[in-house]
């Protein structure tokens, strides 16, 4: 069975800071994250319907760090374009679009056990989202029928990317996001982390770091929700039972 320390982890909450360019604000993030020398990035662009425009924009954006991006789409067979990767990439977008995709391509199972083996993970917003035992936490409209919502489990707790607290000064009427996670724990246990624009987990030797220059929110069943300020340590959160 894979070690869980073999697990490199970087889940970014969002690809884009209002203001920036794609992936600018964890830019140096990624480049700490894959190291030195020139890496193979598989991306993963099924999140949004037009894959070769984002793969290209992906592909603009590694290769400012030195890095060659490859699209999965690409691709007959998902073991031929995991086995050429020496990391993956993937990219938000819808979240049930993603797994769906996932599923249907044989990328689930394929990317599981290189990534369980060592192969590095970038995930933002929905690639996020599918590194989390499911997608149930998501902010994405169902616009398509995943098979399950199980996804990767590389972590034992879910993310809510994107996450908003709620505006005082607001007149809608609708619930907040911290109520649509108090739903979720009214039939779960598994702990969320709130990760707000800017946020960023990194997941190495069994460790787990909030990044970024925002605070998280964690939410658990029974019990106020908790602030956590980059940089601190969240390894308590992988040492429940996976």
């Amino acid at each position: 069975m894979p070690n869980p320390e073999n697990l490199r982890l970087l889940l970014i909450s969002n690809s884009t800071m209002h203001g920036g360019t794609y992936l600018g604000h964890c830019t140096a993030a990624i480049r700490e994250f894959l190291g030195q020398g020139r890496k193979r990035v598989l991306f993963v662009p099924y999140a949004l319907a037009d894959h070769d425009a984002y793969t290209a924009k992906a592909a603009a954006a590694f290769a400012a760090l030195g890095h060659e991006v490859v699209g999965a789409h690409r691709f007959a067979d998902a073991g031929a374009a995991v086995a050429g990767a020496e990391a993956v990439f993937v990219g938000g977008g819808n979240t049930f679009r993603l797994l769906r995709a996932l599923y249907h391509t044989g990328l689930l199972p394929a990317l599981s056990r290189a990534v369980r083996s060592g192969m590095p993970y970038l995930g933002s917003s929905a690639g996020t989202n599918v590194a989390t035992p499911s997608i149930r936490t998501t902010n994405d409209m169902p616009i398509v029928m995943p098979p399950a919502f199980e996804a990767f489990g590389f972590v034992p707790f879910q993310i809510n990317p994107h996450y908003l607290d709620a505006d005082p000064r607001s007149t809608h009427m609708g619930e907040t996001r911290e109520e649509r996670l108090r739903q979720f724990h009214e039939e779960h246990d598994t702990p969320v982390l709130g990760l707000r624009e800017g946020c960023l987990l990194r997941v190495a030797a069994g460790r787990a770091e909030l990044l970024g220059t925002t605070a998280a929110r964690l939410f658990q069943r029974g019990r106020a929700p908790e602030e956590f300020t980059p940089p601190c340590d969240l390894t308590f959160l992988l040492q429940r039972t996976r």
